[in-house]
């Protein structure tokens, strides 16, 4: 496995610059939401990139200048904080958003200017538009087999879906019809609510009807208790389940006990004390949690700072590949058709979800070690073995 340990580390982190600083150093360029419905996400998001930058503050001595910018839960903001970014910050990378509709934006920024783009949240585009962007997230697909593998196990025979109206409702809908009917379950409802909104009750009731024998959310963040609540409200007595898009403390808070039970399938770092010894992920975890804790003067609970933490080192092992000789210099078109280059050829790079493997024209660079299924139980994740 490829080590970051060839990286140069300094004494501290640098943080935040002014356009004035030196250009040989290299920049890195992040928006997500630091205020709005998606904080929850956001704010993990900023204070595990803030972790990654202590641990790796230089990259074969050049200095990394982390710049964060606040979407307000905004996808529209999110376009124009990455042209920001390019245009005026001169970064080498993007990296965000907090949400599936964000990153698109930015991705789609990073391609027109030519910067390598390293999404936080899981998308979905077609080669031709991936050539810029690769992303740290885990598949759907590859989350949501997990789940219905676990449905199968349970003896689920009917599943109700309510998620999202935007395109993270429809990537897990979409990777849950294509898993449960081989796994002969059929899927009843496709119910969907707004992020922003304060009630379900409407959709729920139609779910209830459905009669069920599970139920299956495709929400994020604090919105994505929502439906539990409900649920629990309508006196829903069938199975819960869910997907990675709800694993934060905020999520367990709001949902308290209409969320006991439910089925979530995450990425290994949210359990990693639950995980033997041997497992690949489990050292860097603790590297990284203790970074985090340093740092940001509290542990790390959620599993969204994990992401921003795993697009740093894939950032890091790219960017010392790129600079071998020197011969580059950041800031430059350059080397950042040079970067764009060396993370699409990204060799096992070990993170906190899983070991980080791309090619040109693919998006994700995970496997199923980047997956493992966990129980809500009182307020806690649990390991499904």
């Amino acid at each position: 496995m490829r080590s970051l340990s060839r990286l140069m580390l300094g004494a501290t982190a640098a943080l935040a610059f002014s356009a004035t600083a030196m250009a040989q150093d290299l920049k890195v360029g992040l928006s997500v939401s630091l205020s709005g419905p998606n904080s929850s996400l956001g704010i993990p998001y900023a204070n595990g990139m803030k972790a990654a930058v202590s641990m790796y503050p230089e990259i074969n001595g050049r200095k990394v200048q982390l710049i964060v910018l606040d979407d307000a839960s905004d996808p529209t903001a999110s376009g124009r904080n990455a042209r920001k970014l390019v245009d005026e910050e001169k970064v080498d990378v993007l990296m965000g958003g907090s949400g599936v509709p964000a990153t698109i934006a930015i991705s789609q920024v990073g391609r027109e200017s030519k910067t390598p783009t390293v999404g936080l949240s899981p998308i979905q585009l077609s080669p031709a538009e991936a050539d810029w962007t690769v992303t740290v997230a885990q598949p759907p697909q590859l989350m949501i087999d997990a789940v219905v593998e676990r449905m199968k196990a349970n003896g689920v025979k009917t599943v109700g879906f309510i998620g999202f109206t935007d395109a993270w409702g429809d990537l897990v809908y979409n990777a849950l019809v294509k898993a449960a009917e081989p796994a002969g379950i059929k899927v009843v409802t496709n119910e969907r609510y707004a992020r922003a909104d304060q009630s379900v009750s409407g959709q729920v009731l139609k779910i209830v009807a459905a009669r069920p024998d599970a139920v299956m959310t495709g929400g994020a963040g604090t919105p994505g208790a929502l439906p539990y609540l409900a649920l629990l409200e309508r006196g829903y007595k069938g199975g819960l389940y869910g997907q990675h898009g709800l694993v934060n403390p905020d999520f367990l808070r709001v949902g308290g006990a209409a969320i006991n039970g439910t089925f979530i399938p995450t990425g290994p770092v949210i359990v990693a004390d639950q995980l033997p010894a041997s497992y690949p992920t489990k050292k860097v975890t603790q590297d990284f949690r203790a970074a985090y804790q340093r740092v940001n003067n509290a542990p790390s609970t959620d599993a969204f700072s994990a992401y921003s933490f795993d697009g740093y080192r894939v950032f890091a092992d790219a960017a010392a590949r790129a600079l071998a000789g020197n011969r580059l210099q950041p800031g430059t078109p350059q080397f950042r058709a040079a970067l764009r280059d060396a993370i699409f050829s990204t060799k096992e790079v070990v993170g906190a979800h899983g070991v980080y493997n791309f090619k040109p024209g693919d998006l994700y660079g995970v496997d199923s070690r980047a997956r493992v299924v966990v129980r809500v139980e009182n307020g806690q994740w649990k390991l499904v073995p």
